[in-house]
């Protein structure tokens, strides 16, 4: 097989990077073999980006010279198993049940899920995100010396909301990011940052803030076919002045009007460590018969978002979509629920990329995104040394889907 007839071959949007380079060296060929190690909080997750890399790799050995294929490209299983367990005491500690020696080791950790515990002095707790975070360490100290190359996949940037100071106050997020540096972690892997500068803690570290722009678009014309993306029809919305930059680009790529609310605190008083919040004003144009969307990098207790919502409907807005990439909702679903019966919300998408608690997949008003095989091609991308550029950069792809449904 030519290098011509393999790139006609495999010529698919999302697999462009396989191609041969200078001295015609086979595209199957990856820097080492795979190795995915899902930690307690990303199981489930894990498992289906397994899934989706196994069934992306058989589709290449399809059509691929035998010869041509080196050792562990394909496997029935990519996970070795680990253990993190704890002590009585509350002690932990990372055991690798497996060889990972010379492998492209990926792990994926969820520090927001909440649904695993431990049994420490006979009680049982909830792991918190310090829990992940420190058993995260403990893996990739395991694996130290003995992996190839160690990524790390966070799709819930740890302490991304603590990235700045103002005060007298910790940079968790980024002391993070050197720690993981000096551990010995070659690529670092997030979505959706709160704010992907923190990454200059670590200047000379791979990291990706990855997007998830298409795929929520994609999933919204899905569960909404009659969405007309017109600039007198519908509206992005920017819940405050942190996720202007996000709703901008939304704006911009979708060809609509851009709204946003800057949130007027009360600076006199300091509740639970901030400000309060006294009103959301609004900026833009009227909303009045069109469709809205308000985009989000979360949805924490979701106290701004209804409030936002109702502001919103009471100004007449026809539909209103909420977007967050990261569904915390810390609080319950309650307002939600109750919005959503209220005709104020029509919908709210978030993605898979955290562990999401079975009332909130069967809520009627809940969309999930999923990003499995996206992450898988970011992995099998990585695997090859490929350049990320056409997975990052979603904007080909979204025009393409608006060109589609015009």
């Amino acid at each position: 097989m030519t290098p011509e007839e393999f790139q006609k071959a495999f010529q698919r949007s999302d697999a462009n990077y396989y191609t041969y380079d200078q001295y015609g060296n086979n595209p199957m060929t990856p820097i080492a073999p795979v190795a995915l190690i899902a930690l307690k909080g990303a199981i489930n997750f894990s498992s289906e980006v397994n899934n989706a890399l196994i069934a992306r790799r058989k589709d290449y050995l399809s059509g691929a010279l035998p010869g041509k294929i080196s050792a562990g490209f394909m496997r029935d299983d990519f996970h070795v198993p680990v253990n993190t367990f704890r002590f009585s005491s509350g002690e932990g500690k990372a055991v690798i049940e497996s060889t990972v020696r010379g492998h492209d080791l990926y792990i994926l950790c969820d520090v927001t899920n909440n649904s695993v515990t431990y049994k420490m002095r006979g009680s049982y707790n909830m792991m918190s995100p310090d829990d992940h975070y420190q058993d995260l360490k403990r893996v990739i100290l395991a694996a130290s010396g003995k992996a190839r190359r160690i990524n790390v996949i966070m799709p819930y940037l740890y302490e991304g909301r603590q990235h700045r100071r103002n005060a007298r106050e910790s940079l968790d997020c980024a002391h993070m990011l050197i720690e993981l540096d000096q551990l010995g972690v070659d690529n670092f892997i997030t979505f959706d940052a709160h704010d992907d500068r923190v990454a200059n803690a670590t200047p000379t570290s791979g990291f990706e803030n990855v997007p998830t722009t298409y795929l929520v678009l994609e999933t919204m014309i899905r569960s909404f076919p009659d969405l007309r993306f017109f600039h007198d029809e519908m509206m992005m919305i920017s819940p405050d002045e942190g996720a202007i930059y996000r709703a901008m680009y939304y704006a911009s790529v979708l060809g609509i009007p851009l709204g946003t609310f800057y949130k007027r605190r009360d600076y006199t008083v300091i509740k639970n460590g901030r400000n309060p919040i006294i009103a959301h004003e609004f900026l833009g144009q009227p909303v009045d018969g069109r469709d809205v969307i308000i985009v989000d990098d979360m949805i924490s207790s979701g106290e701004s978002m209804m409030e936002i919502a109702r502001t919103l409907k009471a100004s007449r807005a026809r539909r209103i979509f909420c977007v967050a990439t990261f569904g915390l909702f810390t609080d319950g679903l309650d307002a939600f629920n109750k919005a959503h019966e209220d005709g104020i919300i029509d919908a709210v998408f978030c993605t898979n990329l955290i562990y999401r608690a079975p009332d909130l997949l069967a809520a009627p008003w809940y969309r999930d995104v999923s990003v499995s095989r996206f992450v898988a091609l970011i992995i099998d991308a990585l695997n090859h040394n490929a350049s990320l550029s056409s997975l990052l950069d979603p904007t080909n792809k979204i025009r393409t889907l608006l060109r589609a449904i015009d």
